[in-house]
């Protein structure tokens, strides 16, 4: 739930249109199978109608969703308001959802072997917390130089913040720079690399050499990263789903000290993604909401991936834009789940 640099490259809808697919085939209709479990006919059902009606859904607009399994996507659909509307291939800026594809990075070219300070960086408790953005002229290393976002550079260490949760994009920004391999890269090299080892099928780019929150992709190309997780074309990140999880809420957890996930709940975090486990309101779902309201999600069971793909820069952009996106996509993702309770 970062901040980076708004770049819509799809041209503006004016008009105010409402588009639901159904991707697909099979599952029928009816009540069910024989052992109880939804049929897709029902699951797409279910979701379709809380994207559409649901409130909090309503007042995230204009916005895409989507969810599907490893092979494809099953569902997707597009609400536009008065002056723009996205597309599955609309390119936007993910903020915090860029953490998602740098964890995996590490997993995936450490073959699933992560030592105690790779885990302690990549799940927030290295002590680098004063980080503010890259600009697009630095590069991985030197982005540490620029000033802070309490003055001193990106690269200060906090020593009183050392072993407590403190989300801050700093931590990944030093670790990556102790990696040769990333540490000269400017913003095409680092979009480059990260192709290089999750897919070079995946269209992505960046605004700034920013690990953790400089991606610019689509719904569509950040679908296709998520169905590599559940399909196993990425097995060491599927198997770090929800690894190395560190309690995130202040209230609650004496080792946290700042987190953006929504008051009240008590979430954890994993190696560069969210576990959405809160004993109350929790499903278990993995997950990287960005600050302009990008969210996506791979289910507790590792069967199916979703996305809400929305860009807005009103309100405070650490916190309530991706809440209110979470809002949206977790009913929507009830719905599919145990669409006979909808």
């Amino acid at each position: 739930m970062n901040t980076t640099t708004l770049r819509i490259r799809r041209p503006l809808a004016l008009a105010i249109l409402v588009t639901v697919s159904g991707c697909g085939g099979g599952g029928g209709g009816g009540g069910g199978s024989s052992d109880g479990t939804p049929t897709l006919a029902q699951r797409i059902a279910a979701a379709q109608s809380v994207a559409q009606t649901s409130t909090d859904c309503q007042q995230i607009r204009p916005f895409y969703w989507e969810i599907g399994d490893g092979t494809g996507a099953l569902v997707s659909g597009s609400f536009a308001g008065p002056l723009l509307t996205i597309e599955a291939d609309t390119t936007l800026p993910i903020a915090s959802a860029s953490k998602w594809i740098y964890g995996s990075y590490v997993v995936q070219s450490q073959a699933g072997v992560l030592s105690d300070q790779d885990i302690k960086f990549l799940n927030f408790r290295s002590g680098y917390t004063n980080f503010s953005h890259c600009g697009s002229d630095t590069t991985v290393a030197s982005c540490l130089d620029v000033e802070g976002r309490n003055g001193g550079t990106n690269g200060d260490y906090v020593a009183e913040n050392d072993g407590y949760f403190v989300y801050s994009g700093g931590h990944m920004q030093k670790h990556a720079s102790t990696n040769p391999a990333l540490a000269g890269l400017d913003a095409a090299g680092l979009a480059t690399e990260m192709r290089r080892v999750l897919g070079t099928d995946i269209t992505m780019s960046y605004s700034g050499p920013q690990l953790a929150g400089g991606v610019e992709t689509s719904a569509s190309d950040y679908a296709r990263f998520l169905r590599k997780i559940l399909n196993g074309t990425l097995p060491y990140e599927r198997a770090a789903l929800g690894a190395h999880p560190v309690c995130v809420d202040p209230a609650t957890c004496p080792q946290a000290k700042f987190t953006p996930s929504p008051d009240g709940e008590q979430w954890h975090y994993s190696i560069g993604h969210w576990v959405e486990d809160d004993p109350t309101v929790g499903d278990g779902a993995f997950s990287s909401p960005g600050a302009f309201g990008f969210y996506p999600w791979i289910d507790n069971s590792k069967t199916w991936y979703g996305v809400v793909a929305r860009v807005s820069l009103v309100s405070d952009s650490d916190v309530s834009v991706a809440v209110d996106s979470v809002r949206c996509g977790r009913e929507i993702r009830a719905a599919w789940l145990k669409p006979n309770t909808q």
